[in-house]
C-alpha cells in the first residue's frame, strides 16, 4: 500500500526517480557520455552567449531566441515514450539543460 496519493505530482516524482536511478545505474560509458553532454552544453551555452551578446545590441532578445531554440527539444523529446530514454535523447537533453543553465548563470552574472 502506497502512502502517497496517485496525483500528477506523485507520478512525475516517480518518473523522475526512475530516470535518475536508470542514469546512475547504467554502464560507465553511458554515464560518461551523459555527463560529457551536460558539460558540453554548459560550455556551448557559455561561449555562445558571450560571443553573441557582445556582438548584438539587444542582449535580452538574443538570449530569448537561444533558449526558445533549445526548448524546442523538449517538445520533440515528449513524443518519445520509451521508459529508458535512448542514449541520443539523453545526450541532447543534457546538452539543452547545460545550455539553459549557462544562459541563466550568465544572466545572474550580468545582473539582468
Amino acid at each position: 500500500m502506497r502512502s502517497v496519493q496517485d496525483t500528477r505530482l506523485a507520478r512525475v516524482q516517480t518518473r523522475v526517480g526512475q530516470r535518475l536511478r536508470l542514469g546512475i545505474s547504467g554502464p560507465w560509458a553511458h554515464r560518461s557520455a551523459v555527463l560529457i553532454a551536460l558539460l558540453a552544453g554548459f560550455f556551448l551555452g557559455e561561449t555562445t552567449t558571450v560571443h553573441l551578446l557582445s556582438q548584438a545590441s539587444v542582449r535580452t532578445i538574443v538570449a530569448l531566441y537561444l533558449v526558445t531554440f533549445f526548448e524546442m527539444f523538449v517538445r520533440l523529446r515528449s513524443r518519445v515514450d520509451r521508459v529508458p530514454l535512448p542514449l541520443h535523447w539523453q545526450v541532447m537533453d543534457n546538452i539543452r539543460v547545460g545550455f539553459v543553465y549557462s544562459v541563466v548563470l550568465e544572466a545572474f552574472k550580468v545582473g539582468s
